[in-house]
């Protein structure tokens, strides 16, 4: 471990762990976020290989953490199947969240082009406020960012604490994509089917285009739309003056509902994204 402050009665160091974590590997600093803060820690993914490399980390050091994937119902039906099939390679325990807004009424209030119209309220409704719920009751939220994915993220930090107390851990934040794919060789670990197509960054397919020559990895997502991030990781932002979380007592705290299970999941109806 790299830090010997894993107890939950101590108080956090933020700018002293993000030095310490900063020449470990994103085992180490796995480790310490699971031991911490077992059992209030989730990892987040969308079947995006930073998450897929995470998760399988998580298999030998905390198999028990709960991994959270938002079904928006706007997925490529490339990311469904490659989501079943890591389930079925590696026994992944996902948590499948859905929008608390049942489809038919989005569709019915909405119309079915709101991503075009206005993708901030999409990702709001479908995406930020299942997370909302989700991350009641969590102490530690898991991701699969890195700083080099895009110039809104180079200066973000390997671990940090949010409005409300959670920590954030950013373990893959100072890998590159040549990392990631060195990880998924050297453990045989599938690629996204999309991937060989030019996607560096896949999100629902209204949103997703194949990224050009001398783009970043996420010039892909929202093309032509002033927008960079989906919400899900700023509805929380940075808080240095919220309560140590490892201390914080959430015994009280009310957890987000309990979602169904990728095999429980309801279908939705979907379309396949037109490419060229």
């Amino acid at each position: 471990m790299a830090n010997p402050d894993a107890g939950g009665s101590q108080t956090l160091d933020l700018a002293r762990q993000n030095d310490l974590f900063e020449t470990v590997a994103p085992e180490e600093i796995l480790a310490w976020v699971t031991s911490r803060f077992a059992p209030d820690a989730v990892l987040t993914m969308s079947f995006q290989h930073e998450g897929v490399v995470i998760a399988h980390m998580l298999r030998k050091i905390a198999p028990e953490t709960p991994i959270l994937f938002i079904d928006t119902g706007y997925h490529f039906e490339e990311t469904l199947k490659y989501r079943d099939q890591l389930i079925e390679f590696f026994g992944f325990p996902i948590r499948n969240l859905t929008s608390i807004m049942p489809r038919a009424e989005f569709v019915a209030k909405y119309g079915d082009g709101l991503y075009d119209r206005d993708p901030d309220l999409c990702c709001k409704i479908n995406k930020v406020e299942p997370m909302q719920l989700a991350l009641r009751g969590v102490r530690a939220w898991i991701n699969g960012r890195r700083r080099d994915q895009a110039t809104t993220r180079t200066r973000m930090p390997i671990v940090e604490r949010l409005q409300g107390g959670i920590v954030k851990a950013n373990p893959l934040a100072n890998w590159t994509s040549r990392d990631t794919y060195g990880y998924l060789t050297k453990h045989d670990i599938p690629t996204h089917p999309l991937f060989g197509q030019g996607y560096t960054s896949i999100g629902c397919f209204p949103c997703t285009r194949p990224v050009l020559p001398g783009e970043d990895e996420r010039a892909g997502r929202w093309a032509g739309k002033n927008k960079t991030e989906c919400g899900l990781h700023t509805f929380l932002g940075n808080d240095e003056a919220a309560p140590d979380a490892g201390t914080k007592d959430v015994a009280e705290t009310p957890r987000g509902p309990e979602r169904a299970s990728v095999e429980d999941a309801p279908e939705t109806p979907r379309s396949r994204a037109v490419r060229s």
